[in-house]
């Protein structure tokens, strides 16, 4: 695809996708959308990129959605039918199943569809002048992008209640307190950090391991009883005596030297993984 609206640059494995509509504040479009979907999608294809950044060009991550350009594209047919899927879940829900560690660098304002796309990065990273927002009651629509499940597993029930109720802008201490940021720095620190802890993640984890726990989470945290869990668990640690990564992280440890993991998240991982039929 050719990218009109995001940039997508490969470098040291760690992917970068820049939401690049500055003169806009990055205003989300269904064009924008489906460019960040297609950059997840090849991102999670190739095996050379172990991590995501996602971040904005200029002072604002993302001001939420721009609709100057007309309305969602889609028909009473379309909506119907259940053949349309909103322009916020075309991005989370690939974010979701991607198999590779996400970092979300956020500058400035990050509001609506600026907040509810972050939602399933693992890492949010914001600067001191960031402020989230859940509008959607303030504007007569609905939450978009999976954000009514997401939101309160990172900051609680009645916290959600109280952001996307309310619609009101949350001060990026608040959002560092409750949990829906992980660091604050300043603003020409952000994207910085974000690679520092890329480059971290790529040097001291194991690929494969790294997809397995990341979907895990996703996957199996919120079910009722843990009994799944258990399971999985059991056949999960009974393949380590025959893992090539496994069998590395100890011996590494133990030599007291830095692990060299060769397992590909495309071909080593276990094939019993519940989610691998869906």
């Amino acid at each position: 695809m050719e990218y009109e609206q995001i940039s997508y640059v490969v470098a040291e494995q760690i992917a970068t996708i820049t939401l690049n509509r500055p003169e806009a504040r990055n205003g989300y479009t269904i064009q924008m959308a489906n460019e960040i979907a297609n950059a997840l999608e090849t991102a999670n294809a190739d095996d050379d990129v172990r991590v995501v950044v996602l971040t904005g060009a200029g002072d604002d991550f993302c001001v939420g959605a721009d609709l100057s350009g007309g309305g969602l594209e889609v028909s009473q047919a379309d909506a119907d039918q259940s053949a349309w899927v909103e322009p916020a879940t075309r991005v989370t829900r690939p974010m979701f199943n991607l198999e590779k560690p996400v970092i979300a660098a956020v500058r400035g304002a990050a509001v609506g569809v600026g907040s509810t796309m972050i939602l399933p990065a693992d890492f949010r990273i914001a600067s001191t002048d960031s402020r989230f927002g859940f509008v959607f009651s303030r504007r007569g629509i609905y939450p978009e992008g999976g954000s009514a499940w997401f939101l309160p597993r990172l900051v609680g029930m009645g916290r959600a209640s109280d952001w996307m109720i309310s619609g009101r802008l949350i001060p990026v201490d608040e959002a560092l307190a409750a949990g829906l940021v992980t660091a604050v720095h300043e603003p020409a620190e952000v994207l910085d950090r974000a690679y520092c802890l890329a480059r971290e993640l790529i040097a001291k984890t194991a690929p494969v391991s790294t997809a397995v726990i990341r979907q895990t989470l996703n996957r199996m945290s919120a079910l009722d009883s843990p009994e799944g869990v258990f399971e999985l668990d059991s056949k999960l640690i009974a393949s380590c005596g025959d893992n090539p990564d496994a069998i590395e992280g100890i011996v590494s440890f133990l030599q007291r030297r830095p692990a060299d993991f060769t397992g590909l998240v495309s071909r080593d991982q276990p094939d019993f993984l519940p989610w691998k039929g869906e």
